[in-house]
């Protein structure tokens, strides 16, 4: 081939090559052209807000992103994205529209109270309480901004009767927010029921072997309260023992409700029967408090009388619980102070509790073949425990570790020490 043929061929080539390259630029521009909005926004806005309504919401949620492409500050258009996210339960997707809007604009109340809403849906109540918190910032004295802080405050303050109580995907879902067929779907991701398991050991640094406590428990919630029962089984003082009993968390009105409990064994290692009541009642700057008693029923009965008092402030929990057991040698005090430090929701915290005293209630270890308790006993205990659950709030897992340094029942003045690991996990759902 003469270097003339090459030199043709060589040119030919290069056209050739950017002919394609400039071919498919086009090609690429015109689809690049394509996928970006054209058209009246406004227009495209109400006729993707009339295919949300129309339960044809992934179309809605396209033609949104959409606009979004070429309107990207079309606040209200992306508001109303995150909104038809929050209603399909993709509350995560939500949050990110949400943030993304008032990064840029912290002055539109609509988004405040739509993100705290989310969070609300989400079963993530310390979430919405502290977004309703930085929304008052901005629009201080809002009526609808307090009644959300308040219903969230509301929500965060369920775990008190939390001591095992079913917990919720979905808190509560106003009315009037969302489309009915979605509120539906939302009602159908609500999980009434729960099963769990426990087990601890206790382990004495002399005088006894090892103490073993498992729980085995079902709960159900319903619109008049939770119901728990449980089946406690123990392996305590070289001998085996089964002990049945019911919680009851009746509602009876807005701000208070109730806890009952009954029980009942035919092993030495329990009382024959207990039970116990009280009365929780919400109180202003987000306290509560309760009074109660229990009763352990052996050949005698043993009355304890209780009571509490928690404050909520924001993601923090403290409460103080004292027990008061009269007897023949005077009355016996004890008291234990709890502080919880929650994430997202009520299964997912970090806590400790201290402690000095016995209460029977709580340590039924200590008796005489003559049936004469011992509940003045010098005890000091600390423990710390961590509890979380899966993003679906399906699962959920505890672990607790503990030190007690305790008064030797049969050597008043001499103590031991009782190193304590305990283990939790629940299944809840519909």
């Amino acid at each position: 081939m003469s270097n003339h043929i090459k030199s043709e061929y060589k040119n030919f080539r290069k056209i050739y090559i950017f002919l394609i390259v400039t071919l498919f630029s086009g090609t690429f521009l015109m689809i690049g052209q394509e996928k970006a909005f054209k058209g009246d926004p406004d227009v495209s806005f109400k006729t993707a807000r009339d295919l949300a309504f129309s339960k044809n919401r992934k179309q809605a949620q396209d033609t949104l992103l959409h606009i979004l492409t070429k309107y990207p500050d079309y606040h209200d258009v992306r508001e109303f994205l995150a909104s038809t996210y929050a209603w399909d339960g993709n509350y995560e997707k939500a949050r990110a529209e949400f943030q993304k809007i008032l990064g840029k604009d912290s002055k539109r109340k609509t988004t405040w109270a739509a993100a705290i809403k989310n969070e609300m849906w989400a079963d993530n109540p310390f979430l919405a309480l502290k977004l309703s918190q930085k929304a008052l910032k901005h629009f201080p004295k809002d009526t609808e901004i307090l009644n959300l802080q308040k219903s969230a405050q509301e929500s965060t303050m369920l775990p008190t009767a939390g001591a095992g109580a079913v917990q919720t995907i979905s808190s509560k879902i106003p009315n009037d927010s969302i489309p009915k067929e979605t509120e539906s779907n939302l009602e159908k991701t609500v999980r009434n029921n729960t099963i769990g398991v426990s087990s601890e050991i206790d382990i004495y640094s002399e005088v006894y072997d090892p103490m073993i406590y498992n729980a085995i428990k079902y709960g159900r919630q319903t619109k008049y309260g939770s119901i728990i029962a449980r089946a406690n089984i123990d392996r305590r003082l070289g001998e085996y023992g089964t002990q049945f009993e019911v919680d009851l968390y009746p509602k009876i009105a807005k701000g208070m409700y109730a806890y009952l409990n009954f029980g009942v064994s035919g092993s030495d290692l329990f009382p024959d029967y207990r039970y116990g009541a009280e009365i929780f009642k919400s109180l202003p700057k987000s306290f509560e408090a309760s009074i109660g008693l229990r009763a352990l029923q052996y050949d005698t009965t043993t009355m304890i009388y209780t009571g509490s008092v928690t404050w909520y402030n924001g993601n923090n929990y403290w409460s103080f619980r004292p027990y008061f057991t009269p007897g023949d040698n005077g009355l016996s005090t004890s008291g234990t102070l709890s502080f919880r430090k929650y994430r997202s929701d009520a299964d997912n915290y970090f806590g400790i509790n201290a402690g000095i005293g016995i209460s029977p209630e709580l340590n039924q270890n200590y008796f005489y073949a003559n049936d004469k308790r011992i509940v003045n006993l010098k005890s000091q205990k600390l423990n710390v425990g961590y509890y979380f659950s899966t993003s679906n709030k399906q699962n959920a897992w505890g672990a607790q570790l503990g030190i007690i340094h305790q008064e030797i029942p049969f050597d008043q003045g001499n103590f031991f020490w009782i190193s304590t690991l305990s283990l939790s996990w629940e299944i809840r759902f519909r």
